[in-house]
Protein backbone atom coordinates (compact mmCIF):
# COMPACT_ATOMS: atom_id res chain seq x y z
CA UNK A 1 0.00 0.00 0.00
CA UNK A 2 2.83 2.37 0.94
CA UNK A 3 4.72 1.61 -2.30
CA UNK A 4 1.56 2.26 -4.34
CA UNK A 5 1.18 5.65 -2.61
CA UNK A 6 4.79 6.55 -3.36
CA UNK A 7 4.35 5.53 -7.00
CA UNK A 8 1.18 7.62 -7.22
CA UNK A 9 3.02 10.74 -6.06
CA UNK A 10 5.85 10.09 -8.51
CA UNK A 11 3.25 10.03 -11.31
CA UNK A 12 1.49 13.12 -9.94
CA UNK A 13 4.78 15.05 -9.82
CA UNK A 14 5.60 14.01 -13.38
CA UNK A 15 2.17 15.23 -14.52
CA UNK A 16 2.69 18.57 -12.75
CA UNK A 17 6.02 19.13 -14.50
CA UNK A 18 4.48 18.20 -17.86
CA UNK A 19 1.71 20.77 -17.32
CA UNK A 20 4.26 23.40 -16.29
CA UNK A 21 6.20 22.58 -19.44
CA UNK A 22 3.13 23.43 -21.53
CA UNK A 23 2.31 26.75 -19.85
CA UNK A 24 4.60 28.60 -22.26
CA UNK A 25 1.79 28.43 -24.83
CA UNK A 26 -0.70 30.25 -22.58
CA UNK A 27 1.96 32.69 -21.41
CA UNK A 28 2.96 33.45 -25.00
CA UNK A 29 -0.68 34.12 -25.95
CA UNK A 30 -1.11 36.50 -23.02
CA UNK A 31 2.12 38.32 -23.85
CA UNK A 32 0.87 38.78 -27.42
CA UNK A 33 -2.30 40.36 -26.05
CA UNK A 34 -0.41 43.02 -24.12
CA UNK A 35 0.15 41.59 -20.64
CA UNK A 36 3.62 41.69 -19.10
CA UNK A 37 5.28 38.66 -17.42
CA UNK A 38 4.63 39.95 -13.89
CA UNK A 39 1.06 40.96 -14.80
CA UNK A 40 0.47 37.33 -15.82
CA UNK A 41 1.98 36.02 -12.58
CA UNK A 42 -0.18 38.39 -10.49
CA UNK A 43 -3.47 37.59 -12.21
CA UNK A 44 -2.89 33.82 -12.30
CA UNK A 45 -2.08 33.81 -8.57
CA UNK A 46 -5.13 35.95 -7.78
CA UNK A 47 -7.32 33.43 -9.66
CA UNK A 48 -5.58 30.57 -7.85
CA UNK A 49 -5.96 32.23 -4.44
CA UNK A 50 -9.69 32.83 -4.69
CA UNK A 51 -10.26 29.32 -6.04
CA UNK A 52 -8.33 27.64 -3.23
CA UNK A 53 -10.11 29.90 -0.73
CA UNK A 54 -13.26 27.91 -1.51
CA UNK A 55 -11.72 24.74 -0.06
CA UNK A 56 -9.37 26.25 2.54
CA UNK A 57 -10.79 29.21 4.45
CA UNK A 58 -11.31 28.18 8.08
CA UNK A 59 -7.74 28.64 9.32
CA UNK A 60 -6.36 32.17 8.87
CA UNK A 61 -2.95 32.02 10.55
CA UNK A 62 -0.23 29.51 11.32
CA UNK A 63 0.25 28.28 14.90
CA UNK A 64 3.30 30.47 15.49
CA UNK A 65 4.77 33.67 14.05
CA UNK A 66 7.84 31.65 13.07
CA UNK A 67 5.69 29.36 10.91
CA UNK A 68 3.88 32.38 9.46
CA UNK A 69 7.27 33.81 8.57
CA UNK A 70 8.24 30.56 6.86
CA UNK A 71 5.01 30.68 4.86
CA UNK A 72 5.89 34.23 3.85
CA UNK A 73 9.36 33.00 2.80
CA UNK A 74 7.72 30.26 0.73
CA UNK A 75 5.54 32.83 -1.03
CA UNK A 76 8.55 35.03 -1.75
CA UNK A 77 10.86 32.29 -3.02
CA UNK A 78 8.36 30.06 -4.84
CA UNK A 79 6.39 32.96 -6.26
CA UNK A 80 7.63 36.52 -6.55
CA UNK A 81 11.43 36.18 -6.44
CA UNK A 82 11.42 33.09 -8.67
CA UNK A 83 9.32 34.76 -11.38
CA UNK A 84 11.15 38.09 -11.17
CA UNK A 85 14.52 36.35 -11.57
CA UNK A 86 13.39 34.03 -14.37
CA UNK A 87 11.42 36.65 -16.33
CA UNK A 88 14.21 39.20 -16.20
CA UNK A 89 16.73 36.53 -17.18
CA UNK A 90 14.60 35.72 -20.23
CA UNK A 91 14.58 39.39 -21.12
CA UNK A 92 18.38 39.75 -21.29
CA UNK A 93 19.69 36.24 -21.93
CA UNK A 94 18.98 33.44 -24.39
CA UNK A 95 15.96 31.31 -23.52
CA UNK A 96 18.12 28.20 -23.95
CA UNK A 97 20.58 29.45 -21.34
CA UNK A 98 17.74 30.15 -18.90
CA UNK A 99 16.08 26.76 -19.48
CA UNK A 100 19.35 24.93 -18.84
CA UNK A 101 20.42 26.91 -15.76
CA UNK A 102 16.98 26.78 -14.10
CA UNK A 103 17.25 23.00 -14.33
CA UNK A 104 20.10 23.10 -11.82
CA UNK A 105 17.33 23.36 -9.19
CA UNK A 106 17.53 19.65 -8.18
CA UNK A 107 21.27 19.96 -7.53
CA UNK A 108 20.76 23.06 -5.38
CA UNK A 109 17.92 21.29 -3.56
CA UNK A 110 20.05 18.24 -2.76
CA UNK A 111 22.98 20.34 -1.57
CA UNK A 112 20.80 22.59 0.60
CA UNK A 113 18.92 19.58 2.02
CA UNK A 114 22.28 18.07 2.97
CA UNK A 115 23.39 21.33 4.60
CA UNK A 116 20.13 22.20 6.39
CA UNK A 117 18.54 18.82 7.16
CA UNK A 118 21.68 16.65 7.01
CA UNK A 119 20.13 14.54 4.24
CA UNK A 120 22.61 12.11 2.75
CA UNK A 121 24.17 13.00 -0.60
CA UNK A 122 23.63 9.66 -2.36
CA UNK A 123 26.07 8.70 -5.10
CA UNK A 124 23.25 7.57 -7.42
CA UNK A 125 21.43 10.86 -6.92
CA UNK A 126 24.49 12.97 -7.79
CA UNK A 127 25.45 10.92 -10.85
CA UNK A 128 21.84 10.67 -12.03
CA UNK A 129 21.35 14.43 -11.62
CA UNK A 130 24.43 15.18 -13.72
CA UNK A 131 23.31 12.75 -16.45
CA UNK A 132 19.83 14.31 -16.47
CA UNK A 133 21.33 17.81 -16.62
CA UNK A 134 23.41 16.77 -19.65
CA UNK A 135 20.16 15.48 -21.17
CA UNK A 136 18.49 18.83 -20.52
CA UNK A 137 21.37 20.54 -22.31
CA UNK A 138 20.96 18.25 -25.34
CA UNK A 139 17.18 18.85 -25.44
CA UNK A 140 17.48 22.63 -25.00
CA UNK A 141 20.26 23.17 -27.52
CA UNK A 142 19.45 20.28 -29.90
CA UNK A 143 22.94 20.50 -31.32
CA UNK A 144 22.20 23.73 -33.16
CA UNK A 145 22.48 26.48 -30.57
CA UNK A 146 25.72 27.77 -29.13
CA UNK A 147 25.77 28.66 -25.45
CA UNK A 148 26.31 32.40 -25.14
CA UNK A 149 27.39 33.68 -21.76
CA UNK A 150 25.49 36.68 -20.37
CA UNK A 151 26.75 37.21 -16.80
CA UNK A 152 23.69 39.04 -15.46
CA UNK A 153 21.14 36.86 -17.28
CA UNK A 154 22.89 33.65 -16.25
CA UNK A 155 23.18 34.88 -12.66
CA UNK A 156 19.43 35.61 -12.54
CA UNK A 157 18.71 32.14 -13.97
CA UNK A 158 20.77 30.53 -11.23
CA UNK A 159 19.00 32.72 -8.66
CA UNK A 160 15.65 31.46 -9.98
CA UNK A 161 16.86 27.87 -9.54
CA UNK A 162 18.07 28.68 -6.03
CA UNK A 163 14.76 30.34 -5.10
CA UNK A 164 12.77 27.24 -6.12
CA UNK A 165 15.20 25.00 -4.23
CA UNK A 166 14.73 27.11 -1.08
CA UNK A 167 10.95 26.99 -1.63
CA UNK A 168 11.01 23.17 -1.69
CA UNK A 169 13.08 23.05 1.50
CA UNK A 170 10.82 25.50 3.35
CA UNK A 171 7.86 23.24 2.56
CA UNK A 172 9.43 20.24 4.28
CA UNK A 173 8.94 21.24 7.96
CA UNK A 174 5.65 23.04 7.23
CA UNK A 175 4.19 19.93 5.60
CA UNK A 176 4.37 18.07 8.91
CA UNK A 177 2.22 20.64 10.71
CA UNK A 178 -0.27 22.06 8.22
CA UNK A 179 -2.52 20.85 5.43
CA UNK A 180 -1.31 21.13 1.85
CA UNK A 181 -4.26 23.36 0.92
CA UNK A 182 -3.51 25.81 3.76
CA UNK A 183 0.19 26.03 2.85
CA UNK A 184 -0.60 26.55 -0.84
CA UNK A 185 -3.16 29.25 -0.08
CA UNK A 186 -0.67 31.15 2.07
CA UNK A 187 1.99 30.83 -0.64
CA UNK A 188 -0.34 32.48 -3.15
CA UNK A 189 -1.32 35.20 -0.68
CA UNK A 190 2.24 36.21 0.15
CA UNK A 191 3.24 36.01 -3.51
CA UNK A 192 0.43 38.42 -4.40
CA UNK A 193 1.27 40.83 -1.56
CA UNK A 194 5.01 40.83 -2.24
CA UNK A 195 4.70 41.33 -6.01
CA UNK A 196 2.79 44.54 -5.30
CA UNK A 197 6.12 46.02 -4.23
CA UNK A 198 7.44 45.24 -7.71
CA UNK A 199 4.52 47.12 -9.23
CA UNK A 200 5.79 50.33 -7.61
CA UNK A 201 8.67 50.06 -10.08
CA UNK A 202 6.67 48.63 -13.00
CA UNK A 203 2.90 49.30 -12.59
CA UNK A 204 0.37 46.50 -13.03
CA UNK A 205 -1.60 46.50 -16.28
CA UNK A 206 -5.27 47.19 -15.49
CA UNK A 207 -7.03 47.39 -18.85
CA UNK A 208 -10.47 45.82 -18.83
CA UNK A 209 -10.63 45.87 -22.62
CA UNK A 210 -7.68 43.46 -22.64
CA UNK A 211 -8.54 41.49 -19.50
CA UNK A 212 -12.12 40.71 -20.61
CA UNK A 213 -11.16 39.26 -23.98
CA UNK A 214 -12.27 35.56 -24.08
CA UNK A 215 -8.82 34.30 -25.08
CA UNK A 216 -7.20 36.23 -22.20
CA UNK A 217 -9.81 35.02 -19.69
CA UNK A 218 -9.42 31.39 -20.82
CA UNK A 219 -5.63 31.41 -20.58
CA UNK A 220 -5.60 33.16 -17.21
CA UNK A 221 -8.10 30.62 -15.88
CA UNK A 222 -5.93 27.76 -17.16
CA UNK A 223 -2.80 29.25 -15.60
CA UNK A 224 -4.62 30.13 -12.37
CA UNK A 225 -6.73 27.02 -11.76
CA UNK A 226 -4.75 24.23 -13.42
CA UNK A 227 -1.11 25.38 -13.60
CA UNK A 228 -1.16 27.26 -10.28
CA UNK A 229 -3.82 26.03 -7.83
CA UNK A 230 -3.99 22.34 -8.76
CA UNK A 231 -0.31 21.98 -9.67
CA UNK A 232 0.98 23.81 -6.59
CA UNK A 233 -1.26 21.68 -4.34
CA UNK A 234 0.02 18.53 -6.05
CA UNK A 235 3.67 19.67 -5.92
CA UNK A 236 3.46 20.68 -2.26
CA UNK A 237 1.84 17.35 -1.40
CA UNK A 238 4.58 15.52 -3.29
CA UNK A 239 7.29 17.36 -1.35
CA UNK A 240 5.58 16.20 1.85
CA UNK A 241 5.54 12.55 0.73
CA UNK A 242 8.66 12.20 -1.45
CA UNK A 243 10.88 14.87 0.09
CA UNK A 244 12.29 18.01 -1.54
CA UNK A 245 15.21 16.38 -3.37
CA UNK A 246 13.25 13.55 -5.00
CA UNK A 247 10.44 15.90 -6.03
CA UNK A 248 12.85 18.48 -7.46
CA UNK A 249 14.43 15.83 -9.73
CA UNK A 250 11.31 15.88 -11.90
CA UNK A 251 12.13 19.44 -12.99
CA UNK A 252 14.52 17.81 -15.47
CA UNK A 253 11.45 16.62 -17.42
CA UNK A 254 10.12 20.14 -18.01
CA UNK A 255 12.22 20.96 -21.13
CA UNK A 256 11.33 17.53 -22.51
CA UNK A 257 7.59 18.17 -22.17
CA UNK A 258 8.06 21.56 -23.83
CA UNK A 259 9.93 19.85 -26.67
CA UNK A 260 7.11 17.34 -27.27
CA UNK A 261 4.39 20.01 -27.16
CA UNK A 262 6.36 22.22 -29.54
CA UNK A 263 6.50 19.30 -31.94
CA UNK A 264 2.74 18.67 -31.70
CA UNK A 265 1.44 22.27 -31.67
CA UNK A 266 4.15 24.23 -33.45
CA UNK A 267 5.32 21.43 -35.79
CA UNK A 268 8.90 21.82 -34.62
CA UNK A 269 11.23 18.96 -35.61
CA UNK A 270 12.54 16.68 -32.86
CA UNK A 271 16.20 16.04 -33.67
CA UNK A 272 18.32 12.98 -32.88
CA UNK A 273 20.20 15.11 -30.35
CA UNK A 274 16.93 15.88 -28.58
CA UNK A 275 16.00 12.19 -28.48
CA UNK A 276 19.37 11.32 -26.97
CA UNK A 277 18.83 14.11 -24.45
CA UNK A 278 15.39 12.73 -23.56
CA UNK A 279 16.91 9.28 -22.96
CA UNK A 280 19.56 10.87 -20.72
CA UNK A 281 16.87 12.68 -18.72
CA UNK A 282 14.79 9.54 -18.19
CA UNK A 283 17.85 7.43 -17.36
CA UNK A 284 19.33 10.11 -15.08
CA UNK A 285 16.14 10.62 -13.09
CA UNK A 286 15.66 6.83 -12.78
CA UNK A 287 19.22 6.47 -11.46
CA UNK A 288 18.77 9.40 -9.08
CA UNK A 289 15.62 7.82 -7.62
CA UNK A 290 17.30 4.46 -6.94
CA UNK A 291 18.34 3.83 -3.36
Amino acid sequence: MFKNRILLFHLITLMVVIIWGTTFVSTKVLLQHGLGPMDIMFYRFVVAYFCILLISHKRLWADTWKDEGMLMLAGLTGGTLYFIAENNALGISQASNVALLVCTTPIFTALLAHWVFKDALRKNMLIGSLIALVGVGLVVFSGSVILKINPLGDFLSIMAALMWAIYCLVLKPLGNRYSTAFITRKVFLYSILSVMVYFIYDPLLVDMEILTQPVVVFNLLFLGIVASMLCFIAWNAAVKVLGPSRTANYIYFQPMSTLVLSSIILSEVITLTSLIGAICIIGGVYLAEKE
